[in-house]
């Protein structure tokens, strides 16, 4: 707790806007289905927004026991739905029904990273069928954007995608918005989006931080994660990482600071916290932003 103790040390500045302060109040809590998930249960302020991943080594099954013992301590799981994980169209309905019967009505889409896809080769195959038979049931769906870039996504894919899903979730009557990757430039974020809203894109956005965590658990999460992943992470956010290692942890406030003036005019609404299952220390520092 020591190295915790030095990032929360440099106090965060105020946060001046009041959308930008209203998405440090409402901020996602990103945990990941490990057995260190419980412990960090008690850590997690009242009613807290809760966006639980998709894990490679559990079904989605189990992700959604998570979310259902999460309503059960009074908190709002949004749970990860893997495209390519739902064997076929019989799952989906499935997923669905369970969403229904906990009163799940929020959703976040991801493609996923299984090398054996089922039905679904990506999120908005998936979203069609997803949609259709949850119609009225599912009101908001959440999706990934990329302002660093995909490692193996070429940007005008990228970007067909996402505007195919903002005319998607319009024409199925769903609120929709995406949450960008974790990122550590401010003038990449601020660019990219910079260029979207101008050629059109309108969905709400979120923006991932990572939360008060310290290099060796980051680095110890990297490696249960899997190489694969931390390894192409690396390859696209190299100079964000060495920035990161360079000191004992990371602070959201170096992100969000710089980007407070800008979360009315470019319809930020929404912080995506990545926790790394470290909830305490960003807990402490949403009640310093706030205080």
């Amino acid at each position: 707790m020591n190295a915790i103790a030095h990032v929360l040390r440099r106090s965060p500045r105020s946060v001046d806007s009041p959308t930008a302060r209203q998405a440090v109040a409402d901020m996602a809590y990103e945990l990941i289905p490990m057995k260190s998930l419980a412990s960090q249960i008690p850590h997690l302020p009242e009613n807290a927004r809760i966006s639980v991943t998709a894990s490679p080594v559990k079904t989605l099954e189990e992700s959604l026991d998570i979310c259902a013992d999460l309503l059960d301590h009074g908190h709002r799981p949004v749970p990860h739905f893997a495209a390519r994980m739902v064997e076929d169209a019989n799952h989906t309905k499935a997923l669905a029904a369970r969403c229904k019967t906990l009163g799940l009505s929020e959703i976040f889409c991801i493609a996923g990273d299984a090398e054996v896809p089922g039905s679904y080769p990506d999120a908005m195959a998936f979203l069609r069928d997803l949609l259709d038979v949850a119609a009225g049931d599912i009101t908001a769906v959440g999706v990934a954007s990329y302002p660093d870039g995909h490692a193996f996504i070429p940007d005008d894919a990228l970007r067909t995608a996402l505007f195919e899903k903002q005319e998607l979730f319009a024409d199925a009557g769903v609120a929709g918005h995406t949450s960008t990757q974790m990122c550590f430039s401010t003038d990449s974020i601020r660019t990219w989006l910079e260029t979207e809203r101008a050629a059109g894109f309108e969905l709400p956005v979120h923006l991932g931080v990572p939360g008060v965590v310290d290099r060796a658990k980051l680095m110890t999460m990297g490696m249960r994660l899997g190489v694969g992943t931390s390894m192409r992470y690396l390859k696209k956010n190299r100079a964000g990482l060495i920035k990161l290692f360079a000191s004992t942890g990371y602070n959201p406030s170096a992100l969000l600071d710089p980007l407070g003036c800008d979360f009315e005019r470019l319809n930020i609404t929404g912080l995506h916290t990545f926790t790394f299952n470290q909830v305490e220390a960003t807990r402490d520092w949403q009640r310093s932003v706030l205080a």
